[in-house]
């Protein structure tokens, strides 16, 4: 019996105890977080209203007024039972680090007390020469600084054993470079916010005090048994499989999506929404997703900086969730062949201090002067800037996924619907079409008539008007997302500022201050219209159609990443101080470099599966055909028992099927092993190239001998857990 079939006999669910939490939501969600009104209950009303203006208005808090809110926060976390803090942050790993120090100070021998001053909640030093830095610091430069993001509220951990503080905070280096992901989305919004109210002050809105950018990242995943999980060496080192064969049934019936979900994933589903809830997470839905096991969460819009943060927490809570539940939770962009892959789409709008959406077009959107402002403005951002929408999704996994079936193509282009083109074409043309609200009637009394949306979806596309939003399609579902956020913030600044000036210009010596904007609304409409696309952007129509627009499709993720390098994409950022050019180009090195290792791993242990794994397996199948077939001779030259000759020969055709399959494999990684050898004479880039062009191809090549082994070895031998197993979860 193969070690594959005794993982199989141990699959089996497992008995939970109930946790009794009170049954409504609201009574407990963010009962683990030291939010705004948790603070307020702990401090003075003066270190209160100074904190809201810090807030609001930036005027910084003193030493004092933070002592007392660390102090505050240290007595909340302790009468929850927390002994540790950490300053939680996010480097360019794209993950979170943390580390942790005791509550407790010395107060003489043998004595001390719990103490937690302004000071250590403001700033903290890890010792984190050893995160990326892209050539801002020599790795033997150790000092580096945390500090406090006090717009992102700190919360508590809890594990089996105990409670930890976790302070949300940026990471910069010992000079003040941004070393993580936070401080440039940070900036970003800051850069957004100018921006945006520049262009309402003409609309008339001049005591507006912020705008911002909002979000709701929708989280796919995959759950599989940790018994496979732990028999798969891919799974466990890349986070997909390297090979394996597509099960006879995947998706084609697809009876998975928006399915019942077994009640094993249901009790994992419930477990993440309430860890999430204590946490203030707002998870609204959950559902089953396209392929086979895979299903995905998604939340409420929140503000961006609180959105990116609280979807590094989900990941977090759902890998740690599915152990106890004997799954594991797989996050890669790909980690199945054949079958969909998995994203994070990631669902954009701004919205002012008031409450109101910015990319509301209401009723009757052609009279809606602002929305159809801001409207043309973000298409012109995405038509401008569309190779720094590219890069900022460029990473290995989703090379895997974008232009898949699944997925948005590397072509980045906007669906607007039908009622917003047709505005937009009418404005562009000189008349003025009347779009107004459709109703729907289902034409079945007892069944409500409902309001036709302003756009339908299309879920093809990588940037898509959903209705008083934009969803980011393209968006890798293991990505820390404040990289898009910040892209995407940053270029909506710049055509913001652009629309602004125009609108100013033409309006300037006129009264008629609609005419003004209309025209620049056609104005940018007509010059955008390249990067509007309503249709499939799956086919190949679109990609031959998308070259003669001159719009660029890069596959590459190392190509992707050259847009980085730009003189006028790092002139943009500098303008927004989003990124410095050193900041900039260091993300650059850290991501490329980072490419070519998650390749050198996949390819390293594609290598050691096939011969520890592979290559075993076959050669005893192999040598099972050779004595079956070598005994049928036996019997047919001294028994004199006849065959048909026909069956010997196909005897002889399938060992030597076999033995070609195992000579191909071998001989294929053999080429692979002189490939990642050649690889260690080059630089990150020229490395990015070759494993794009030669290695992900070679490796694919291995892949199918390997796939083609495993449909014909018998089960006994085959040790690697098979798609069929895996994906039909009991």
């Amino acid at each position: 019996m193969a070690v594959r079939q005794e993982a199989l006999f141990k699959i089996k669910g497992i008995d939970l105890e109930k946790v009794e939490l009170p049954e409504k939501v609201s009574s407990y969600f963010g009962e683990n977080t030291f939010s705004v009104e948790t603070m307020q209950k702990h401090i003075s009303n003066e270190t209160f209203e100074a904190f809201k203006v810090w807030m609001s208005e930036g005027k910084t808090i003193t030493i004092e007024q933070a002592n007392e809110i660390a102090n505050a926060m240290k007595d909340w976390a302790m009468a929850k039972g927390a002994t540790y803090y950490t300053h939680w942050f996010q480097p360019m790993t794209g993950l979170t680090a943390e580390k942790h120090d005791s509550f407790i100070s010395i107060t003489g021998p043998g004595k001390v007390i719990e103490k937690f001053s302004g000071n250590k909640l403001i700033q903290g030093e890890p010792d984190a020469s050893s995160f990326p830095s892209g050539g801002i610091r020599a790795t033997f430069e150790a000092r580096g600084y945390t500090a406090w993001d006090p717009s992102s509220p700190a919360f508590i951990i809890e594990s089996k054993l105990g409670k930890t503080l976790c302070i949300p905070t940026i990471f910069i280096s010992y000079n003040g470079e941004a070393l993580d992901k936070k401080l440039p989305l940070l900036r970003s919004d800051e850069a957004l916010s100018k921006a945006a109210l520049r262009l309402l002050e003409l609309f008339g809105h001049k005591n507006m005090k912020k705008v911002f950018s909002t979000c709701g990242p929708e989280q796919e995943y995959f759950l599989i048994d940790k018994n496979y999980y732990n028999l798969r060496q891919d799974l466990i080192m890349t986070g997909r499989t390297l090979v394996g064969a597509s099960s006879p049934k995947g998706q084609q019936l697809e009876d998975q999506y928006f399915g019942t979900i077994k009640e094993r994933v249901l009790n994992f589903m419930y477990e993440v929404a309430e860890e999430a809830y204590k946490l203030g997470i707002p998870v609204v839905t959950r559902h089953n997703e396209v392929a086979p096991h895979q299903y995905e969460f998604a939340p409420m819009f929140e503000e961006s900086n609180i959105a990116a943060d609280h979807n590094q927490l989900l990941m977090d809570l759902m890998k740690k969730v599915a152990l106890r539940h004997n799954l594991v939770c797989l996050l890669h962009e790909k980690p199945f062949a054949g079958i969909n892959g998995s994203g994070k789409h990631l669902n954009w709008s701004l919205a002012d201090n008031n409450g109101n959406n910015l990319l509301n077009p209401g009723d009757t959107p052609e009279d809606n002067l602002q929305f159809l402002a801001v409207l043309v403005a973000v298409l012109r951002a995405v038509y401008v800037h569309a190779d720094m929408l590219r890069a900022s999704i460029a990473m290995a996994g989703n090379e895997h996924r974008l232009g898949a079936n699944e997925a948005p193509p590397a072509i980045i282009s906007v669906f607007l619907g039908e009622q917003l083109s047709a505005v937009l074409d009418s404005l562009t043309k000189g008349v003025k079409k009347e779009v107004s609200q459709k109703v729907m009637d289902l034409g079945v009394s007892r069944l409500p008539k409902f309001n036709k949306d302003t756009t339908d979806r299309n879920r093809t596309s990588p940037f898509a008007f959903t209705g008083c939003k934009f969803e980011f399609r393209a968006v890798g579902s293991s990505q820390n997302i404040s990289t898009p956020i910040a892209v995407v913030n940053t270029i909506v600044a710049e055509s913001l500022d652009y629309v602004a000036d125009k609108i100013k210009k033409a309006s300037a010596g006129t009264k008629d201050f609609k005419k003004a904007v209309l025209q620049v609304v056609a104005e940018v409409a007509k010059d955008t219209e390249k990067i509007r696309f309503e249709g499939n952007n799956y086919s190949e129509e679109w990609v031959k159609e998308a070259k003669k627009r001159g719009l660029p499709n890069i596959a590459s993720t190392c190509e992707a990443l050259k847009a980085l390098t730009k003189k006028e994409n790092i002139a943009m950022f500098e303008k927004y101080k989003v990124f410095t050019e050193e900041e900039i180009i260091a993300r650059y090195h850290i991501w490329v470099h980072t490419y070519t290792l998650v390749i050198e791993i996949e390819a390293n242990t594609l290598n050691e599966m096939v011969n520890a794994s592979v290559v075993p397996a076959s050669l005893e199948y192999a040598k099972l055909l050779e004595d079956n077939l070598a005994q049928i001779l036996h019997f047919a030259k001294t028994a004199k028992v006849k065959f048909d000759k026909k069956a010997i020969d196909d005897q002889k055709e399938h060992l030597s099927e076999v033995i070609s399959k195992i000579y191909y494999v071998r001989r294929n990684t053999k080429e692979l092993i002189k490939l990642l050898e050649k690889a260690n004479k080059l630089d990150s880039e020229e490395k990015g190239k070759l494993y794009f062009s030669e290695l992900k191809p070679l490796m694919e090549h291995i892949r199918r001998h390997v796939d083609d082994l495993e449909r014909v070895i018998s089960d006994e031998h085959w040790d690697l857990p098979k798609y069929r197993e895996m994906l039909f979860l009991k």
